[in-house]
C-alpha cells in the first residue's frame, strides 16, 4: 500500500516521463497519466507506432518519474519509478478518460505501467525525505 503522502502527490499532477530501453539505447517520453490507487498504476495514452510505445512493448520493464517543478529546495517532491507496461484494464481505462474526458473524441489507445517500485522524494517533510513503495509480488 502506498503511504498517503504519495497518494497525494501524484494525483496532484499529470504528467510523468517514462524510460525505455531497446538494444541498450535509452529513449523517454513524457506523458498524460491517470493515477489508480487501489493498484498503484499509471494509465498513459500513447500510440503503438511511436518510440516509446513500439519500445515499451518490446521490454515491458520501463521506468520513470514525476516531479514538482520548483527552486525552491524546501519544496522539492518528486518520485522515481519502475514498473511493468501493458494494456490497460477497463477499470484503469475509465480512470484516465475520467481525469481526461477530452480523450474520449480521440480514441486512444491506453496502456498502463503497473508500480514495481516508487521512491518519493519530499522535502517538505524534511530535507532529502525520502519514502519508499515495492510491490508485493
Amino acid at each position: 500500500m502506498l503511504e498517503p503522502a504519495i497518494t497525494t502527490f501524484l494525483k496532484k499532477h499529470h504528467l510523468l516521463n517514462v524510460a525505455t530501453c531497446k538494444d541498450n539505447l535509452p529513449y523517454c517520453a513524457t506523458c498524460f497519466y491517470a493515477f489508480v490507487e487501489q493498484n498503484a498504476t499509471f494509465v498513459i495514452a500513447t500510440d503503438e507506432k511511436t518510440r516509446h510505445g513500439r519500445e515499451a512493448l518490446e521490454n515491458t520493464h520501463v521506468a520513470g518519474s514525476v516531479a514538482l517543478e520548483t527552486k525552491l529546495v524546501g519544496k522539492i517532491q518528486g518520485v522515481q519509478f519502475t514498473g511493468i507496461f501493458r494494456e490497460a484494464n477497463e477499470a484503469e481505462k475509465k480512470a484516465y478518460l475520467k481525469r481526461f474526458p477530452y480523450a474520449i473524441a480521440m480514441n486512444p489507445h491506453l496502456w498502463s505501467i503497473e508500480i514495481t517500485y516508487l521512491k518519493f522524494t519530499d522535502n517538505t517533510l524534511g530535507f532529502g525525505k525520502k519514502l519508499e513503495f515495492f510491490a508485493s509480488n
